[in-house]
């Protein structure tokens, strides 16, 4: 099934590669939707065609955060009931979304077998897109690792806590020695000062260079701000309901950035090079361990 959603989706190429952004975090609350909803609000803003993909597939909340109200989710395509440019809404600044299911049984655990219809999908999309971001769920499914291991980035999201710091270790363990990705980009999240995120990504990075064999990028800080919280809590986006907070500034200094990252090399279609990731199978492992 895999192979057949490829070779239709090969053969439906555009003139440039997407570039395409996992956004992952190991562990639930370290804000890692907020940033996929304003990052890709900051992104749409600079002019940029950006589609955000709400890849929790059993838990979603980007149309919650925006006050959205989609009819139908992803969770139709993949029953076959909707194709996908039916499902996709608009968020600001022409942010284009494809909200998943929250609450429906089945799609937090899905087999391997039924991201073929997935690849399908997305083969079969025919828009403009200079961005995907991908907002997966909290913790390293299954889902976690295809999604991360196809993005041409996975920008991990962490947070001044414990648990927040070993479970973005454990899933950047699993990803570069089960699945070959071997360079991640870190943002530090909700933290008070600036050294701080500086100093939150060096103690991640110090185990990181003592167990494993792989690159960590600082992706930059975003502080902790009330104005995101009330921004939450009115359902925008802080770029929209507070331009000038703290929070909105540092997340289009990532926005300028993301802009300034490599493309894949040798993509050759539209979300070509994604389908090829996603049909890769796990590496074994390799190099040292934790």
């Amino acid at each position: 099934m895999l192979e057949a959603a490829f070779d239709q989706a090969r053969g439906l190429r555009a003139t440039k590669p997407v570039q395409v952004v996992a956004i992952t975090g190991g562990k639930g609350g370290v804000g890692k939707t907020n940033v996929s909803v304003n990052l890709g609000v900051a992104l749409a803003q600079r002019g940029r065609g950006v589609m955000l993909l709400d890849a929790d597939l059993g838990l979603a909340n980007v149309d919650v955060l925006l006050g959205l109200r989609p009819r139908w989710t992803l969770a139709h395509v993949l029953s076959g009931e909707r194709e996908l440019p039916e499902v996709i809404v608009e968020g600001p600044a022409g942010l284009r979304i494809v909200p998943a299911a929250s609450g429906v049984a089945g799609m937090a655990d899905l087999p391997p077998s039924v991201y073929g219809g997935l690849i399908q999908a997305f083969g079969q999309l025919a828009v403009d897109l200079d961005v995907l971001l991908v907002d997966t769920a909290a913790g390293v499914s299954e889902g976690v690792m295809s999604f991360a291991r196809a993005a041409q980035d996975v920008l991990v999201v962490v947070c001044d806590e414990p648990a927040s710091l070993a479970d973005a270790y454990a899933l950047i363990k699993l990803l570069s020695t089960q699945h070959g990705v071997s360079r991640f980009r870190v943002l530090t999240n909700m933290v008070r000062r600036a050294r701080d995120g500086r100093e939150l990504f060096h103690k991640l990075l110090s185990v990181c260079d003592q167990y494993l064999d792989v690159v960590l990028e600082f992706a930059g800080a975003v502080p902790f701000d009330d104005y995101l919280r009330k921004a939450v809590q009115q359902r925008q986006s802080v770029l929209e309901a507070y331009p000038r907070s703290p929070a909105a500034f540092a997340l289009r200094q990532l926005a300028e950035q993301v802009e300034h990252w490599p493309r894949v090399s040798g993509a050759s279609g539209h979300l070509e090079f994604f389908f090829e990731r996603m049909l890769r199978p796990a590496t074994a492992a390799v190099g040292g361990s934790a």
